[in-house]
């Protein structure tokens, strides 16, 4: 964990990280938040833990975490550029923001991590993409990747173009299984099953699958056909699900689609 750190921004997503890195040995007296309109929870979680929020001059911390909304970097930028010291690590979690647009709008940034985190990191269970410019040192990588690491796991790229990539997988791809647990409920009321049936059983169905990814290293292909009996129930869905038409075309056009409106959000 860094000497300090300061968290700009502490919405659904920045409010999730803190308290990880709290739990995680950050030292709550060398964290400052800064949120213009901070919830209860999180005005409560500051002055519970001894963590300052809003001071009204704080110093540059070893590492800020940027979480605010994308739309709201230049608006943030001159106040926050004077937080930033000439060893300071800025770490981004703004989607489609390019080390290029931070530095931009951030003169006073030089080592910048662009680091793309999903929801689940919220409970623990993230999956994160980072990247970091040549100006970060190794120091300040171990730094970040202990911050990102404490809301899940973290794979780091040697190319910051992949973060689009990263954006539609793993960034927007928790809707994707929210949508699959949505249409097989559905098709399970279809099907015959009472409303609140089809929906306790699909939640249970894809969060227990996922379970089952998390603690098996196998791989997710050799799972499927350890399920699937020849010329069974299973099989005759898979016939569906793996046509020319089926799932993987339509994966692949949804994941096309989210990579190019990550790529239109930067600038």
């Amino acid at each position: 964990m860094p000497a300090s750190l300061m968290l700009v921004g502490a919405g659904k997503m920045g409010g999730a990280m803190l308290e990880g890195w709290l739990e995680a040995g950050l030292d709550p007296a060398a964290t400052v938040v800064l949120d213009p309109a901070p919830s209860e929870t999180m005005a409560q979680l500051c002055a519970d833990r001894g963590v300052a929020l809003n001071p009204p001059d704080p110093a540059p911390a070893a590492v800020l975490v940027l979480a605010i909304k994308p739309q709201g970097l230049d608006a943030a930028a001159p106040g926050l550029d004077r937080r930033i010291g000439p060893d300071t690590l800025l770490v981004s979690v703004l989607a489609g923001k390019t080390v290029a647009d931070l530095r931009g709008r951030l003169p006073a940034a030089r080592a910048v991590v662009r680091a793309m985190p999903n929801l689940p990191a919220s409970i623990g269970h993230g999956a994160t993409g980072a990247f970091a410019n040549g100006a970060v040192s190794e120091g300040q990588r171990a730094s970040a990747d202990a911050l990102l690491a404490a809301s899940g796991m973290v794979a780091w790229l040697d190319d910051e173009a992949m973060i689009d990539a990263v954006t539609a997988v793993s960034g927007s791809g928790p809707a994707y299984v929210f949508l699959l647990v949505e249409t097989l409920a559905q098709a399970g009321i279809e099907a015959g099953l009472p409303p609140a049936v089809a929906t306790r059983l699909a939640r249970a169905t894809v969060a227990g699958a996922g379970a089952l990814l998390d603690a098996d290293s196998t791989e997710a292909g050799a799972l499927r056909q350890a399920v699937t009996s020849p010329g069974g129930t299973t099989a005759a869905a898979l016939q569906v699900l793996m046509a020319e038409d089926g799932m993987a075309p339509l994966m692949r056009r949804a994941v096309a689609a989210a990579q190019r409106r990550a790529g239109e959000l930067s600038g």
